[in-house]
């Protein structure tokens, strides 16, 4: 996981490896780290045409070191002082932002460029704040923006998204503790999760899903679970659905009142339709296990009245779904909206989206930011949702299940094919989780 760092911390992250390595020393691996980002954007160095927009601070410093990298690999190279440079920087293949980075608190108006012309920011675009993500000025536009350290708040939040383009890290060994993070594909390999003394109990789930009137969200719940890890699945629906679609066959059907004490986790809510709650509300009445709570199991006031919830319940709300259950616009910063709803519930909650934000109930954040397009359709979220439960299931902690599954369920969408189905998401996470056992078995 790549650490979340709002301005302060990452300041206090900076002083403790400048005390230990040096300021030049830290500077000079920044630079570099600049110098080979940008030959990577540029594909070769020689002969290339680069303006430095270099300021006063270490964000300047920083380019300074890569405008001397880039030079002995062949670069033609201006350096561009913040306050003397030109409205309009033109004639060059690639423009370095390093004019104030996270350093900025006050408006600034960056030079334009010319079209065509590609920009890396160094840790942000010069202009925006770096944890409110607010604009200050007028920022370029960037190709990319290599993060230095940490990823901060508004690479991922607020209005400065539209500026960073492609976000790039470089860790430099800064930052040895964090709270926050960005899930990355390195942590997928902690998904594979097998013991010697399984069996289908150890990792069974319940399901609350389906209907006689959306049987096809039972189907894809709990297609989504199974890839996820549930080695047994109960299900009870609102009617039997099981004659209206092809139930996998690890799943019984089952018309309990109650969850099975032998089941690590539930998922309840899509498909049932309207009124779910009337349904569902003696079946969860007392649940001591996680539990995912997605589409028609989305109602604050019947949440609110149950307990107990221990932190370890999961909300998965879409942005229609989220402005239900707190009754206000999302608004421009999703991380502070999430934040006070997983505390207002006291559970943990998971914002979809093209990025996904994640909170518990603590105020710990994981961001997911591998969704795609490809994953609004139908049903693709009923496959989330089995797919969390089911690695709640394997034995994650809940917090950690969901960003681990939304990051995978984001790789698995951008394997597929122009207008997929969600049934074939199950597909390309069961691909993904094989290349990750053959790689674990190396």
């Amino acid at each position: 996981m790549i650490p979340i760092l709002t301005y302060a911390a990452m300041r206090e992250a900076d002083a403790a490896a400048a005390a230990e390595v040096g300021v030049d020393a830290l500077v000079e691996s920044a630079g570099i780290a600049v110098g080979l980002e940008a030959k990577r954007l540029l594909r070769s160095c020689y002969g290339a045409r680069v303006a430095v927009l270099v300021g006063p601070g270490l964000n300047g410093a920083d380019g300074r070191v890569a405008s001397r990298w880039l030079k002995s690999r062949g670069a033609r190279v201006e350096i561009v002082e913040w306050d003397r440079a030109p409205a309009l920087l033109h004639g060059h293949d690639l423009v370095i932002d390093a004019a104030f980075g996270t350093g900025c608190s006050r408006p600034f108006i960056a030079p334009k460029v010319t079209s065509g012309t590609l920009v890396l920011a160094v840790d942000l675009p010069s202009g925006v704040d770096t944890d409110s993500g607010a604009v200050l000025g007028e920022p370029m536009i960037a190709d990319a923006t290599l993060a230095l350290g940490a990823i901060k708040p508004a690479h991922l939040d607020g209005p400065s998204t539209e500026y960073v383009g492609d976000i790039r890290f470089a860790g430099l060994g800064i930052v040895n503790s964090f709270e926050d993070g960005l899930v990355n594909d390195h942590d997928l390999g902690s998904l594979i999760r097998l013991g010697p003394h399984d069996h289908k109990w150890i990792h069974a789930l319940q399901a609350f899903a389906g209907s006689t009137l959306m049987p096809g969200a039972a189907e894809l719940v709990l297609r989504g679970a199974l890839a996820g890890g549930a080695s047994m699945i109960r299900l009870a629906s609102r009617g039997d659905v099981s004659a209206l679609v092809r139930l996998p066959p690890e799943v019984v059907h089952t018309t309990d009142l109650e969850v099975d004490p032998r089941c690590r986790a539930v998922v309840a809510g899509p498909g049932l339709g309207p009124s779910a709650w009337t349904w569902l509300r003696e079946r969860m009445a007392n649940v001591q296990v996680p539990v995912v709570l997605d589409a028609d199991g989305l109602d604050r006031a019947s949440i609110d009245k149950l307990s107990p919830r221990n932190g370890s319940w999961i909300l998965t709300p879409h942005e229609g779904e989220f402005v239900r259950l707190t009754g206000q616009p999302l608004g421009l910063k999703r991380f502070d909206a999430v934040r006070e709803l997983a505390r207002a519930t006291q559970c943990i909650v998971l914002l979809k989206g093209p990025t996904t934000v994640i909170a518990n109930a603590a105020g710990a954040l994981r961001v997911v930011n591998s969704g795609t397009a490809a994953l609004a359709t139908a049903g693709s979220g009923d496959v989330l949702a089995g797919l969390i439960a089911g690695t709640v299931a394997r034995g994650h902690d809940p917090l950690n299940a969901a960003a681990l599954a939304a990051h995978l369920h984001g790789r698995a969408g951008a394997r597929l094919r122009p207008y997929a189905t969600a049934s074939d998401v199950v597909v390309k996470v069961r691909e993904i989780l094989g290349e990750l056992d053959r790689v674990g078995h190396r």
